[in-house]
């Protein structure tokens, strides 16, 4: 039985940490010398030792350290005393919490009068994001050639066509920010790239270098894992004749050669710059490529593991409120060996297994496959956690589910996609066939055909469900600006660049977003109100800190359904989505359910999203899921304490 009640959601409004005060402060432009220079502590110098040691063997490590501790401390001279005296204060527990929403774009996803396209971003952010995001991942910033930002000529230069330094850091202000660490390749432009093929002696190591394409043997190329289908080896003319090198994505991203201890400094150094001018979180692309051992898979190799780890133990040294995020689209069980320990590698990993089994479940109308396989997660430790997508500016992985749905099963997801105007790219198999590895498509275009007649209303309410998958199973959630907006599959652009990827990279013209804000019946206002709506709900709720407890709860095949307890076990929410079009008649035994005793046979429960109030009978408690339904339930006893 259901009533009307005005809401009384909690709104903690304490901050549970220093992070959002912490990253308003810039570092200084110019190192300040005159200060006595960071003395790092012994515990990091010798890990970082060892590190380098199980890179490159201990008399190579012995010869570099000396440099990478120069970078460290060069770095540190940049940071303001305010900075470092709140470094202190600083609880790694509370690094990513409740409040945590990534949006992530391209700088010039938005084409507006503002007097950059970062400029446009900021505002148009400001404008219609207010209480929603609080971090934003800009994608690749820099100088490029190909690939849309992921082939750069220039690590250390923002794109004079999107804007400046100063621009980066204006957001800092006022919101936090995730950088790209492209740092498996580089452009075949680039200066060092054209350092190399002039012959410069510092440069000849840069690169993985092949005299002939047959030195890199047969049965040695058999076994490489890799996301494309051309050749990894492409042709170039240098100084010192032709050379073979090595390109796992395209013949314009050079792989870099980190058996070159010269090339991971350099990094470094990269990685720090971007710090000082505001990075939060360093989100390092394609890491798992980043190093190459002929007679192996090329992948997740233990030096890849030890860079990362390496990256990790600098930050933690001279910069531990910045968070490194892996980027590895791989099945799921070796994508989650990035967390290592839980307290030594990634802060964050992508959890790619997530977006195609979410279009899976809503494909199907049944969330069985989607909550066994949440069930299974672990929280990994206190300052780690997944983070939660559903699309990007790439496409929906598939290797994430390769070992979860049975390969007729995501040949069932695929036609589907492609019944609502997908694109399927390749890679090569491990039998040198090609086999699926994503899908090209938009968000809203993958939950809703183009042929389909349905109300605007109910297409957005579908929309709306699955997006909050992400939203209410432990993690931070993150949302591309194009689900923002709704955008369907940009075909024209797929024919005129010949890129898949494409199809979900359309450059929006602000005037008309804001006229259509303008319309309350349009598809984005729509989308926008009602995302936003849930997005704020979401940010108060201390139960959906990454730290809290969840529980899986198998309702029914309909329902997606998980219990989220507040770190401090104060705070109790089952949360459930109807994944069907179906109406669903529940009957829940909360003697079932891991509540406390006495809410178990409390007289009311509270949805928050709809702002009604359900009784119970008993421990039994009955309510109706309409299509696509979201519910929010807390017990009413938690509600008052909380008021």
């Amino acid at each position: 039985m259901a009533k009307n009640k005005k809401s009384e959601v909690h709104n903690e409004e304490q901050m549970y940490n220093i992070s959002s005060e912490y990253v308003k402060t810039i570092h200084n432009h110019e190192p300040d010398f005159e200060k006595t220079l960071f003395k790092i502590p012994e515990v990091a110098y010798n890990k970082i030792l060892d590190r380098l040691s199980l890179i490159y063997g201990r008399d190579v490590a012995e010869a570099y350290i000396p440099e990478f501790e120069r970078v460290m401390q060069v770095y540190y001279a940049h940071k303001p005393d305010i900075m470092i005296e709140r470094e202190k204060k600083f609880n790694a527990y509370d690094r990513f919490t409740e409040k945590d929403v990534i949006l992530i774009t391209y700088g010039d996803l938005l084409r507006g009068e503002e007097s950059s396209p970062i400029d446009t971003l900021a505002r148009f952010c400001d404008m219609y994001l207010e209480g929603t995001i609080n971090t934003l991942h800009i994608l690749p910033f820099f100088p490029y050639t190909s690939d849309r930002g992921f082939s750069i000529t220039d690590f250390s230069t923002v794109d004079p066509k999107l804007g400046t330094w100063q621009d980066i850091e204006d957001l800092e202000n006022r919101y936090q920010l995730m950088f790209d660490g492209v740092i498996n390749h580089i452009s075949s432009k680039s200066r060092w790239f054209q350092e190399f093929l002039n012959g410069a002696p510092y440069y000849r190591d840069f690169f993985i270098v092949y005299n002939r394409p047959e030195d890199l043997k047969v049965e040695d190329r058999k076994k490489l894992f890799r996301p494309r289908t051309s050749d990894v080896l492409h042709k170039y003319f240098t100084y010192n004749g032709a050379k073979y090198v090595w390109t796992t994505f395209s013949r314009d991203q050079i792989d870099l050669n980190y058996k070159n201890p010269n090339v991971l400094v350099r990094v470094l150094e990269i990685l720090l710059l971007y710090v000082r001018h505001g990075a939060d979180i360093i989100r390092l692309d394609a890491v798992t490529y980043l190093w190459v051992e002929p007679g192996t898979r090329s992948i997740h190799l233990e030096q890849t593991h030890e860079i990362v780890k390496l990256l990790r133990d600098v930050l933690d040294t001279v910069a531990p409120g910045v968070a490194l995020i892996t980027e590895t689209n791989v099945p799921h069980e070796e994508n989650i060996s990035y967390f290592g320990s839980g307290s030594d590698e990634a802060h964050m990993v992508y959890n790619f297994a997530l977006p195609p089994l979410t279009l899976y479940t809503f494909y199907k109308g049944d969330a069985t496959e989607l909550s066994k396989w949440a069930s299974g997660l672990e929280r990994i430790s206190d300052t780690s956690t997944f983070f939660n997508f559903l699309d990007s500016h790439d496409g929906i992985g598939l290797m994430g589910v390769k070992n979860i749905l049975p390969k007729g099963e995501i040949d069932f997801l695929i036609k589907n996609a492609e019944e609502h105007g997908g694109l399927i790219s390749y890679k090569t198999g491990d039998d040198g066939t090609e086999e699926p590895y994503e899908i090209n498509i938009t968000w809203f275009s993958a939950l809703n055909s183009d042929e389909d007649r349905e109300d605007v209303a109910f297409q957005v309410k579908r929309f709306a469900a699955s997006r909050m998958i992400a939203m209410i199973i432990q993690g931070v959630p993150g949302i591309y600006l194009h689900s923002l907006i709704g955008t369907k599959n940009d075909i024209d652009a797929v024919i005129s660049t010949k890129s898949k990827r494409d199809i979900n990279r359309t450059v929006i013209d602000k005037k008309a977003v804001d006229e259509a804000l303008s319309d309350p019946f349009s598809k984005f206002s729509r989308i926008n109100r009602e995302l936003g709506r849930l997005i704020k709900m979401r940010t108060r709720l201390r139960a959906f800190h990454p730290n809290g407890d969840q529980k899986v709860l198998y309702i029914a095949s309909e329902i997606f359904s998980v219990l989220r307890i507040s770190p401090e076990k104060d705070q109790h929410i089952i949360a459930m989505i109807n994944v069907t079009a179906n109406t669903c008649h529940l009957q829940i035994d909360l003697k079932d359910i891991d509540v406390p005793e006495k809410c178990k046979y409390d007289e009311y429960w509270f949805d928050i999203v709809s702002e009604e109030e359900y009784m119970t009978s008993g421990s039994i408690l009955r309510i109706t899921l309409q299509p696509y339904d979201i519910v929010w339930l807390q017990p009413d006893c938690e509600m008052k304490v909380n008021s």
